[in-house]
């Protein structure tokens, strides 16, 4: 791969902080009340959650560009889950994407699927993790 762009972050565990290199990301970072924690702050599966919602939405313009159909209204919602996994811990992750009715069907459900197979999250997460794809 020859890379087009590379953030990078630094942090110093699950209740510490969280700082991108360039200093726009200076976060606080908390065990969720789920797993023993205050809450106070964000947590790990927040961040990716956010940014594989962001990047599937945007991977979603691009396919729907070729496939000619219009996603203004669509919104995407991820939702990262942490649990038991053997001797560790796994991610589970359920996409919900909510198309406009003009999107429902068989042309919503190509795009969300092109989309997947598309998006880099969900190339990185693929084989890795399981994601669930919800059309609403």
């Amino acid at each position: 791969m020859d890379a087009l762009y590379t953030a990078a972050a630094t942090a110093n565990g699950r209740e510490g902080r969280a700082v991108s290199s360039d200093g726009r990301i200076d976060l606080a970072l908390a065990l969720p009340p789920a797993l023993g924690g205050d809450g106070e702050g964000t947590n790990p599966e927040q961040l990716f959650a956010a940014g594989y919602a962001a990047c599937f939405a945007s991977a979603m313009s691009s396919v729907a560009r070729e496939m000619k159909v219009d996603t203004k209204d669509v919104a995407v919602t991820a939702e990262v889950s942490i649990g038991q996994d053997g001797s560790g811990f796994g991610l589970a992750v359920v996409m919900r994407v909510e198309l406009p009715q003009e999107l429902e069907g068989e042309t919503g459900r190509r795009l969300v699927e092109a989309t997947h197979a598309y998006c880099p999250y969900s190339k990185a997460t693929r084989g890795n993790i399981d994601v669930e794809l919800v059309i609403e």
